[in-house]
This record gives structure tokens, sequence and C-alpha cells, in this order.
């Protein structure tokens, strides 16, 4: 099995900082039913304002889905603020090509165009997180090493 090691510049460090602080900004609104009814009206809202589509009527199954997104994200945000790691930024671009996926999923089966917003922002970070790992992921001598052997 060959290890890695990585070496990372405070500047992906701060990157995976500021898409911690942008997932708090965004998700946590979706953390409990009361703020997200509001989030869901709003963004219901300004997709019907700008011909995009609104969202389905709010039901208790959706409302728990959303609020156990939002309270899942809004943890993961605080461990990437007070201690960010490049682990974190390789976990949470993995995360964001899913997040993608399944966003670009819903809209291809009818969901509202309101998601265009968040897709583009959640690849623009993926994209921002793993491309430094293809620079930065290499052999270590040991396992180079261990290879050969």
């Amino acid at each position: 099995m060959t290890a890695f090691t990585i070496t990372s510049p405070p500047s992906y460090l701060r990157a995976v900082r500021a898409s911690a602080w942008y997932d708090l900004v965004v998700t946590a609104g979706f953390a409990t039913p009361w703020t997200y009814a509001l989030v869901h009206d709003a963004l219901s809202s300004a997709g019907r304002a700008w011909g995009l589509g609104g969202f389905p009527a709010l039901d208790p199954t959706q409302t728990m889905f959303a609020n156990l997104m939002g309270s899942v994200v809004v943890v993961w945000s605080v461990l990437r603020i007070v201690r960010p790691l490049p682990v974190h930024g390789l976990f949470d671009g993995i995360a964001r090509v899913l997040f993608t996926t399944w966003m670009a999923y819903a809209l291809t089966h009818g969901a509202s165009g309101v998601l265009w917003l968040f897709v583009g922002v959640e690849a623009a970070w993926g994209v921002a997180q793993l491309t430094p790992w293809a620079r930065w992921v290499r052999p270590s001598s040991r396992a180079r090493a261990d290879d050969a052997a």
C-alpha cells in the first residue's frame, strides 16, 4: 500500500475556512423547522420572481430532511472554521461533488431552477478544494522504498 504526504500552503487552509463560512451562512437557515420555513418561502418566492419556478409546499418529511442536512453542514462548517486541515478540504471537495451531482439530478427531474445558483457555487468550491490535491499528493520516499521491495 502506498502512503501519501501532503504539504499545503496557508492559502489552501484559507480556502477551506472560506468554504466553511459560506456553508455556515447558506445552510444555517436549514437547521431548524422555523428557519427552514423562512428560507423555503424566500427561495421559492425568488425562484418564481426570476422565472425559475417555486418549491413544492412544505411538509414534515421535507422539513426533517432539510433540518438534518442543515444540522450536519453547520457542524461540519464549524469544524472547518475552528480547525481547518488539508484533509477537511479533500473531504469537503468530495462532498461538493456529491451535492452538485444530486442537485443536477434534481434539476433534470423538474426541480426549481433556483438550484442553479447553488450548483455553480458548489462546483466552484469543489474544484477549488480538489484541484490542489492532484499537485500535492505524491508517494512518500518510504512508500516508494516499500513498493520496490
